[in-house]
């Protein structure tokens, strides 16, 4: 296994060092660099990107520049229409290149971002809990920052090392970094600053004011965001999926009527501008998004998932195979590319992205059992029972799969005589192949509970009303989206290729005669079965990132699912109206 990651390191050192040599040489044919803006500054910091933001950002324009002169030149030197449209294709690859260095990079930090902030109500909570098993502020500070691996955490522990040795805890400047972004967590975390300093008494009343502050304020903010997504949303769906799937059953009347619809025109329309804008406005619509809560990130150093992505580019291509020829055999020989590309990239996707689908279902059921599983051990806490004890009595009242979990740390815990974290999280530790942030924090939760004793039993039982509170947010946010996402999602798979189908067809059988042979469905259906697949990869990526977030698994694994869906209901759309008409 280490091998194998020392042979990726080497390999992507290579990448690195070529994709450097390659901007050098870009950068270095330009007179000179451009002036970068502060907020692409900003998102390069945020993203901790190695090179100078000037590299980049000149290297990108330098690319759309040379490119777009290239395509003109051929434009101009060659005629016909393949020229055209090979020149057009070229030209908005190269401004495409242009804008993904200026606006991907600040694209990629504001998703960052977002994933970030969903992980403050555990910040704030864990800060919670420091400060009632310690009254200091330091000491939570360094208890949060120990116990979370997030970017909230690590940039909490950077605030508290640079208060070292003053009077300051770093709270105020680590709360007031993120003030801009998310109000609620400066208000919380102030309110955990000041209880370190209220009186005994009313040090819990405070402390409780903060936990319920980050959670109404989470609450609050997702319930604003998916109030406003229904306008841009829905225009979204009308003017990226109704009207040009209408326009294009309009194609053959224009014919008719002597507008010119030639094949760089589709090209350029379908192929290039609308999913260009369609593009344009999905990553709007995501960076809108306050706060997010993505799965489990599952490295692909886990047993039970593949290391290799080979079986899975060789799955997709032996698919991708398959579709050309039963695209072309049971549609027309049009549509062999459609076939190809659908079923190939779709059936690479999912195969690749299965492994970690089932690993993060069984996540999700481990942590739907925490809260339970806390509640039990803090009762017992209160009694007067250890840590050890309550977790043996714990597993008959926690469902499965956490039970399971709980009962192998506690044989292991028995059998070897290790601490309560490393029968969860040490070598081989009943938590050792569940990557998951919230069960690796109530394990050090539990630890430090075994250190005080009885006095923690409140603290277990408050994180466990968290993880419950947490939960019920992320399903009163999914459920507030999911008339949007699910609207997407379906359009995306089933009714946009119905009705792109449903279009081809129909102007294969209106094409007969000779004035509408430029639009014939030999010329039409790669086209808009190409739309078609944009639409499912498009709406199914925004779709996901507005239901859980951004996450790479996640959205690769729906989008194979969508385009399989999107290819098969396409062609079935384009048999089954041609056999009507």
């Amino acid at each position: 296994m280490s091998h194998a990651s020392g042979s990726d390191d080497a390999h992507d050192d290579v990448n690195t060092a070529s994709a450097t040599r390659l901007t050098t040489a870009l950068v270095a044919a330009c007179p000179g660099t451009v002036e970068v803006p502060d907020d692409y500054r900003r998102a390069y910091r945020l993203l901790s990107v190695s090179a100078p933001p000037e590299t980049l950002l000149t290297a990108s324009y330098a690319v759309a520049v040379c490119g777009s002169l290239l395509a003109l030149l051929v434009a101009v030197a060659v005629t016909g229409p393949l020229a055209t449209t090979v020149s057009l294709g070229f030209l908005a690859l190269s401004l495409g290149v242009g804008a993904l260095g200026r606006y991907g990079v600040p694209f990629a930090a504001e998703a960052k971002r977002i994933r970030t902030l969903g992980a403050a109500p555990s910040l704030v909570t864990t800060l919670v809990l420091g400060a009632t098993l310690w009254p200091s502020a330091e000491r939570a500070a360094a208890f949060a920052g120990r116990t979370g691996d997030s970017l909230l955490a690590r940039r909490l522990h950077y605030h508290r090392q640079r208060a070292a040795g003053t009077p300051q805890s770093g709270l105020g400047t680590f709360a007031a970094s993120w003030s801009d972004r998310f109000p609620a967590l400066e208000r919380s975390v102030g309110l955990v600053e000041n209880a370190t300093a209220a009186p005994a008494k009313e040090r819990p009343e405070v402390l409780e004011r903060a936990r319920r502050c980050i959670l109404d304020g989470t609450r609050d903010e997702m319930a604003a965001f998916a109030a406003s997504l229904r306008g841009p949303a829905t225009g979204l769906y009308a003017f990226g999926v109704l009207l040009p799937l209408a326009m294009a059953s309009l194609l053959p009347a224009a014919a008719a009527a002597g507008v010119p619809v030639t094949a760089p025109v589709l090209v350029g329309t379908y192929g290039v501008i609308l999913p260009a804008a369609l593009l344009v406005a999905c990553c709007w619509l995501l960076g809108q998004r306050p706060v997010a809560f993505p799965p489990a990130t599952i490295p692909r150093s886990h047993p039970d998932v593949p290391a290799s992505a080979l079986p899975s580019i060789a799955g997709g291509i032996v698919a991708g195979i398959g579709g050309w020829r039963l695209a072309g055999a049971l549609v027309a020989a049009w549509a062999s590319p459609i076939g190809a590309l659908g079923a190939g990239v779709g059936s690479a996707l999912v195969s690749y992205y299965r492994p970690v689908a089932e690993v993060r279902g069984r996540i999700t059921d481990i942590e739907a059992g925490l809260p339970n599983a806390l509640s039990a051990v803090g009762r017992r806490l209160d009694r007067g029972q250890s840590v050890e004890a309550a977790l043996v009595e714990a597993v008959d009242e926690t469902p499965k799969p956490t039970s399971a979990v709980i009962k192998a740390a506690a044989a292991r815990q028995e059998h070897l005589g290790t601490s309560v974290e490393g029968a969860f999280l040490g070598p081989g530790g009943a938590l050792a192949d569940v990557p998951s942030h919230r069960a690796c924090r109530v394990a050090t939760l539990l630890d430090t509970a075994a250190a005080i004793g009885p006095p923690a039993g409140a603290s277990v039982t408050t994180m466990g009303e968290h993880l419950d509170a947490l939960r019920t947010i992320e399903r009163e946010t999914r459920r507030d989206l999911s008339q949007i996402t699910e609207t997407l999602s379906n359009t995306a798979a089933l009714f946009g290729p119905l009705v792109g189908g449903a279009t081809v067809a129909l102007a294969g059988s209106m094409g007969g005669g000779e004035q509408f042979a430029t639009v014939s469905s030999a010329l039409l259906g790669p086209v808009i079965g190409w739309y078609v697949l944009v639409l499912a990869v498009l709406l199914t990526a925004l779709s996901t990132g507005l239901h859980r977030g951004l996450d790479r698994a996640l959205v690769g694994y729906r989008t194979g699912l969508a385009l399989l869906s999107a290819t098969a209901t396409f062609f079935v759309a384009v048999v089954a109206t041609g056999l009507l008409v």
